[in-house]
């Protein structure tokens, strides 16, 4: 997380607004489920498109769908089936913040995260 000296919320929330990219990727990790837990021996891992989540608060808890897109700059996530309707009726997805979501199956298509993930075993 960022490092902040104060503990006025309206520093807190003022460090993570303006903090860099690479420290606003870190913000998208979410909690792997009981069974990816114990196969990778880790707690978190950073969402990306393509990775089964299910929606832990909220809403819409309980539900499950693949992650459609990840928005670094707001920090939110976008996930399949979540979705608010509009005023004049059509359908906008609902951005989700990553802490409140669970990863059920992860997209492993990607190289580099497949031996990251292969090193904690």
């Amino acid at each position: 997380m960022v490092r902040v000296i104060s503990e006025l919320p309206r520093k807190q929330r003022k460090a993570r607004y303006t903090a860099p990219s690479h420290m606003k990727s870190k913000f998208l990790n979410a909690p792997l489920s009981e069974d990816l837990s114990e196969q990778y021996k880790k707690k978190t891992l950073r969402v990306i498109k393509g990775d089964t989540v299910k929606v832990t608060r909220g809403d819409y808890a309980g539900d499950e769908g693949l992650v459609d897109a990840v928005d670094t700059r707001k920090s939110k996530i976008v996930v399949h089936g979540v979705s608010i309707t509009k005023a004049d009726g059509t359908e906008v997805p609902r951005l989700i913040d990553a802490s409140n979501v669970q990863i059920t199956k992860l997209n492993l298509k990607d190289k580099r995260r497949e031996e990251k993930l292969g090193e904690a075993e």
